[in-house]
């Protein structure tokens, strides 16, 4: 983590076709244990992970994900966090 986070900060990345957005909302305030919230597309595909359960998400798609091949284009972007 380059910065220390004070507030909400949102990440939000679409895919190309179909487009999809996918979004994190990291709010390190909320009274409850689950500070990530992860949103992919308009459905119910939504949730929300603690510390330990993100770092765990983030680890094992990392993995699968690389076992595909190499990453796509659209990837290869800077993703700067937004406090809206």
């Amino acid at each position: 983590m380059t910065a220390a986070l004070d507030g909400r900060r949102f990440y939000r990345l679409r895919t190309p076709e179909p487009i999809t957005a996918v979004s994190v909302r990291v709010d390190p305030e909320r009274p409850d244990p689950y500070p990530v919230y992860l949103a992919v597309g308009a459905g119910r595909r939504r949730m929300y992970l603690t510390p330990d359960e993100a770092w765990a998400l983030w680890r094992c798609l990392s993995e699968a994900v690389a076992s595909l091949g190499n990453p796509p284009d659209h990837i290869r972007t800077d993703i700067r966090p937004a406090r809206r």
